[in-house]
């Protein structure tokens, strides 16, 4: 077992994937392509932000990449892992959240990263997570069967109790629990991997990492083309408010950026560009939108 991080390594393969994972989204859409920003933080390493606005089939999609260090654990970090406090830090990862034009097309998000922690006469502490999530908003069984089987399949070749158990996690933290409603399907979500070791834990990030385009292309392929009309046009919008909420009161992701003194606009990359609140809404008995929340949120195992 090789527990010697690769700190060059990990970081190749994350630009790569970015690389990657653009060229096929951008090659999907067929119309506007990526646009690059890159940026540099004041307290150590920089990134690039690369967004998709108003294309043929997406209308805001944005993959990032970022590398940060600094010489003090941010408080997100060291939330449940006091130990940590007072070690420098660096951080590298790919972000990515793809809103999609059609509301039969569901909004993704995927995430790979690699943290380290050092201190000066102590073995450095490291781990890798990340996972991807899937948010629609009309439903369909066989997109979320897919989705679901491609994960496992991402997961079946590290151990037969690797899928349940990170599906049950994604389930869990993709959860809101001021509404107690899921986000979405869910997928896969891990965290501090680092148990079996660093060539181990760094191949399933990639098994991960390189199974989002094979999960979320065909489904995109699929359905962006289905005719669609104002009123699921405005669910799609109610709906991505749920997306909102999480974000920015949930997710981890976002409050280690803001902060560590990421760049605000990267971070909030994630957000949709058009969505609204309603009221106490409640959908229609027997419709399209009800089906959402009575068959697609609950959580199942879509394998059964």
């Amino acid at each position: 077992m090789n527990n010697a991080p690769d700190k060059s390594a990990v970081k190749a393969y994350l630009l790569d994937l970015q690389d990657r994972i653009c060229n096929a989204l951008a090659a999907e859409d067929g119309g506007a392509g990526f646009v690059e920003d890159s940026w540099v933080r004041a307290e150590g390493g920089g990134g690039r932000t690369r967004v998709l606005a108003n294309g043929t089939v997406i209308e805001k999609g944005g993959v990032n990449f970022s590398h940060v260090h600094g010489t003090q654990m941010p408080a997100s970090a060291t939330a449940h892992r006091p130990e940590l406090a007072g070690r420098a830090f660096e951080a590298m990862g790919v972000s990515l959240v793809i809103h999609p034009n059609n509301p039969y097309v569901p909004t993704s998000h995927a995430n790979v990263r690699f943290f380290i922690a050092e201190k000066e006469g102590a073995e450095p502490v490291w781990w890798f997570g990340g996972g991807y999530d899937l948010t629609p908003y009309y439903g369909s069984e066989a997109d979320v069967v897919h989705w679901h089987q491609t994960a496992k399949n991402a997961c079946d070749p590290f151990g037969e109790d690797v899928y349940p158990r990170y599906k049950k996690w994604c389930d869990e933290y993709f959860h809101l629990k001021h509404r107690n409603e899921a986000r979405g399907v869910g997928g896969l979500f891990f965290d501090d991997l680092n148990e079996q070791g660093f060539d181990k834990s760094f191949a399933f990030l990639r098994a991960v990492g390189d199974s989002y385009v094979p999960a979320y292309q065909p489904i995109l392929a699929a359905r962006k083309n289905t005719p669609f009309g104002e009123r699921e046009r405005q669910f799609q919008l109610y709906r991505r408010g749920r997306y909102v909420e999480f974000n920015l009161v949930y997710d981890r992701g976002t409050l280690f950026g803001l902060q560590t003194g990421g760049r605000t606009e990267s971070i909030l990359m994630s957000l949709p560009p058009l969505v609204r609140w309603e009221y106490d809404y409640n959908p229609q008995p027997g419709s399209a939108e009800a089906e959402l929340y009575e068959k697609f949120l609950p959580q199942r195992d879509w394998l059964k």
